[in-house]
């Protein structure tokens, strides 16, 4: 595979709507951001999560994220496998289920979102010990959507410490 910085093939409008899998890997564009995809992916996935919420309970999402996450490996997989970069920053479906994971556990208001946003996000950037391990040693669409399951899970470490804060 190439490095991220040189991708092969510039994902499109066109490019994403080729293949379902590249419009689920691409968070339905949001991924075609410019400037911080992962950002934009992340973002798209709270009013995702809001629509889930009509029909499911917390417990019930974070059961979903099992087969989306399966999803998320298959899209992610394939889409880079177009790209020639196997974990290219448009590729948000992994920042979309790490997020919807992450909302099940904060209370449903601005503060809980705005606190599972930013600390979701300064985990996936930072990457701290094991993540950016497994960010470069495994790759493929498992590698993709794994190592944001990790940032979620550490954001939902520091969540529930700061959860007295949250309420």
């Amino acid at each position: 595979m190439s490095n991220p910085a040189t991708p092969l093939v510039r994902p499109t409008l066109r490019f994403m709507l080729a293949h379902p899998a590249h419009l689920l890997a691409l968070g339905f564009g949001s991924g075609l951001a410019a400037r911080a995809p992962g950002t934009w992916g992340t973002l798209l996935a709270l009013p995702l999560y809001g629509l889930l919420s009509l029909l499911l309970s917390p417990e019930q999402i974070a059961l979903f994220c099992l087969p989306a996450f399966a999803v998320g490996c298959w899209a992610a997989e394939r889409t880079g496998r177009a790209l020639g970069v196997h974990d290219h920053a448009g590729i948000v479906i992994d920042e979309i289920v790490a997020t919807w994971l992450v909302l099940t556990i904060v209370p449903a208001s601005v503060t809980g979102w705005l606190a599972a946003f930013v600390a979701f996000r300064l985990f996936d950037i930072a990457k701290p010990w094991p993540i950016r391990w497994f960010d470069r040693k495994v790759h493929g669409g498992f590698g993709v959507m794994f190592d944001d399951l990790l940032a979620g899970g550490y954001t939902m470490l520091a969540l529930w410490w700061l959860r007295p804060w949250l309420m």
